[in-house]
């Protein structure tokens, strides 16, 4: 069991560049069978479920975290993405937040999350079943129906918002990030035994990943905790004419 004031696990499935500061914990995700960069932590020890990384994405390292570390404050990033200034500079390595930093913007608040992304010609639900199959939504909302009625009500607002807070990204103190890990992986785990996947294609294959950034905001709503928000640095470009191009086809062409 790691035990810490405040970790945040770097969710990586291959070696890369990693943030120096000691409250980063770079962990491999999908690790069964594969071998770790020396100082790495691994997703397949302990209490795990890395054998489904296809489709729960970073959220084993989650789950990994959640069943196998001890800390006053639990982070999550991605090994490209990270909090970041808000005004940056320089290169983009050197915008990353720093632990004493995260530490001070945790200091008024439950909750640390990015930006949210905003979508502004689609909502939540349409940006979702333009994207993917809208039958992870129906069963997911199936499923709040019987075992959290009363998310019902914070389901059907976030779904109708034109933003929503993405990519599984969070800090969050003790006694939250248990409540929320226990909530949104007994969700995800009866989706995950309702939904038939074999027929996706392999990057609609990890529609767990996707389906989580989504009950995020739910969580957040019916709970009302107070978060802040914060800028990300993506490490790689984004090619943004290449998504929105892919975007307005499956928009469009479902239509």
């Amino acid at each position: 069991m790691l035990v810490m004031n405040m970790v945040v696990m770097v969710a990586a499935h291959k070696p890369y560049w990693m943030p120096q500061d000691a409250v980063y914990h770079p962990v491999l995700v999908g690790a069964c069978g594969k071998t770790a960069p020396v100082g790495w932590l691994r997703d397949d020890t302990g209490d795990n479920i890395s054998g489904h990384n296809q489709t729960f994405c970073e959220l084993t390292g989650h789950y990994w975290m959640w069943k196998n570390v001890n800390a006053d404050i639990y982070g999550l990033c991605h090994y490209r993405r990270y909090f970041s200034r808000a005004f940056p500079s320089g290169k983009k390595r050197s915008r990353i937040l720093s632990g004493n930093q995260l530490y001070r913007r945790m200091q008024d608040c439950d909750v640390l999350l990015p930006k949210k992304r905003h979508y502004w010609i689609e909502t939540n639900y349409t940006q979702y079943v333009h994207a993917h199959h809208e039958e992870d939504l129906r069963a997911t909302r199936e499923i709040l129906s019987e075992k959290y009625p009363d998310y019902l009500s914070a389901w059907d607002l976030v779904m109708q918002r034109r933003s929503g807070h993405r990519f599984n990204m969070f800090l969050m103190r003790r006694e939250v990030f248990m409540d929320y890990s226990r909530w949104l992986f007994e969700i995800l785990f009866e989706l995950e035994h309702r939904l038939d996947i074999s027929k996706y294609s392999f990057y609609d294959r990890r529609v767990f990943g996707f389906i989580g950034e989504r009950l995020l905001d739910v969580w957040l709503t019916q709970q009302s905790l107070a978060y802040r928000e914060c800028p990300i640095v993506n490490l790689e470009p984004q090619h943004w004419i290449k998504k929105i191009n892919s975007f307005l086809k499956r928009k469009y062409c479902s239509s």
